[in-house]
């Protein structure tokens, strides 16, 4: 399935890709190899466009995943049958060990919107989060 590109209507609950002309604040995040992210839980208000500054700490690879839990579930489940899949979308940021990265992301209404590490085995160690929209 090389060269399958993932598809998905991530204009969602979870909100949308924001312009990162328009970012409200810059909110750093780091993941590490205790399969957690700091901070786990973030509060955000309705209708702002944040930039996430992402460290991974860690000696091996990480990423951040925004969507539903439903989404990051279904998404994680196809990671596991197709372990070399790369993929980049809007909502996500994969890092290696050490590097730095970023992703923009608009909030689009109120409740709860999950994120995690997608990588087989991480969100299931309990490396997720959530992003408290009000």
């Amino acid at each position: 399935m090389a060269g399958m590109k993932m598809e998905a209507d991530h204009d969602s609950a979870a909100g949308q890709a924001g312009d990162a002309s328009k970012v409200d604040r810059t909110i750093e995040l780091s993941m590490d190899d205790s399969m957690r992210f700091t901070p786990s839980q973030i509060p955000v208000k309705a209708g702002e466009t944040i930039r996430f500054f992402v460290k991974n700490s860690g000696k091996v690879p990480h990423e951040m995943v925004i969507g539903s839990l439903g989404e990051l579930k279904e998404h994680a489940a196809m990671m596991q049958k197709m372990p070399g899949m790369q993929h980049a979308e809007a909502n996500m940021v994969t890092l290696k060990p050490g590097q730095r990265g970023g992703l923009v992301w608009k909030f689009t209404q109120a409740g709860a919107v999950d994120f995690a590490c997608l990588i087989p085995g991480h969100m299931e160690a309990g490396m997720v989060g959530k992003v408290n929209v009000q």
